[in-house]
């Protein structure tokens, strides 16, 4: 069935690469003193359950996308929205999945560079020739601004000294195969040691309720507990399968090296506890991992 109006119909596919924003995940139950039992989304106060124990009942949440694609009518045709939801920049690519009488200004696919939690007009779509038009849109986000430019440093020990035995190193073949990956760093370590910044930073994204763990990719690749830390010159520290509950930061947060962040854990594709560090940087739509320089570990090479 056709409209005869400049826009028939939108169509929208939110595309997520590995790195994707946390999720809310528990429910509170609780008795008060009339012996009602309520539930909620945050921890009651100790007015509202007058002594009585508090229950915590997780529930497993999906992550959220890390930009979302949002439409507003326009005059002769509709804007596309790109709405950042980390606490660093995402680059965006839109794309049309499906085109009838429409085109985009600028054409697409187009890219943008969103800032952290904030909002650009990727495009704004319109008919091609009067009469109606329709068209289908797929949106993918990158976390990273890619005119970063990585400085020459030394990063510190994401974990105790006496807790440093590297696992896998750079190019590892067993997962450190993939541009993601080739240049990070695997430390084992018992579940719940404290996990430091190796640089200080943003807190850009956590995920902290993943519980999960195995040698599954398909299932458990792309899922893990993590924190992700902006540097101040666009590069990005990831520290990879913390514990359920493990993450001791919060997104926005500035903090310094050295600084505890997490507790290491056994989460996602895993062959056993360890810690997953790199330092990755957005080189145009694709995530990829640069050389580092960490005294007593790697010379960076």
């Amino acid at each position: 069935m056709r409209i005869a109006r400049p826009v028939l119909a939108a169509v929208f596919a939110l595309l997520a690469t590995l790195s994707l924003a946390h999720a809310g995940s528990k429910v509170y139950r609780w008795v008060d003193k009339q012996g009602i039992v309520h539930y909620g989304d945050h921890a009651p106060t100790d007015e509202q359950t007058k002594g009585n124990k508090v229950k915590v009942i997780p529930v497993r949440a999906e992550p959220g996308a890390m930009a979302r694609l949002r439409l507003e009518r326009d005059e002769g045709g509709s804007l596309a929205f790109a709405d950042n939801a980390i606490g660093g920049p995402v680059e965006v690519m839109l794309k049309f999945t499906k085109v009838i009488n429409t085109r985009g200004e600028p054409d697409l696919p187009a890219r943008a560079i969103v800032p952290a939690n904030g909002s650009v007009l990727v495009a704004r779509l319109m008919p091609a020739t009067p009469g109606a038009g329709e068209f289908g849109l797929a949106m993918e986000a990158v976390p990273g601004d890619p005119r970063a430019h990585p400085q020459d440093v030394d990063y510190g020990l994401p974990l105790p000294r006496t807790s440093i035995r590297v696992h896998q190193g750079f190019g590892g073949t067993f997962s450190h195969t993939d541009a993601q990956n080739r240049y990070a760093i695997d430390f084992g370590a018992e579940q719940g040691t404290p996990v430091f910044a190796a640089r200080g930073g943003v807190v850009m994204q956590v995920e902290s309720d993943f519980d999960k763990a195995g040698l599954d990719l398909e299932k458990y690749g792309g899922r893990a507990n993590y924190v992700r830390i902006l540097h101040d010159d666009g590069t990005m520290g990831l520290y990879a399968h913390l514990r359920p509950e493990g993450v001791l930061v919060r997104v926005g947060q500035r903090v310094r090296q050295g600084q505890q962040i997490g507790l290491s854990g056994n989460t996602g594709f895993t062959s056993g506890p360890h810690l997953h560090f790199a330092v990755q940087v957005n080189r145009g739509m694709n995530l990829v991992a640069i050389p580092f320089r960490m005294p007593g570990v790697t010379d960076g090479r």
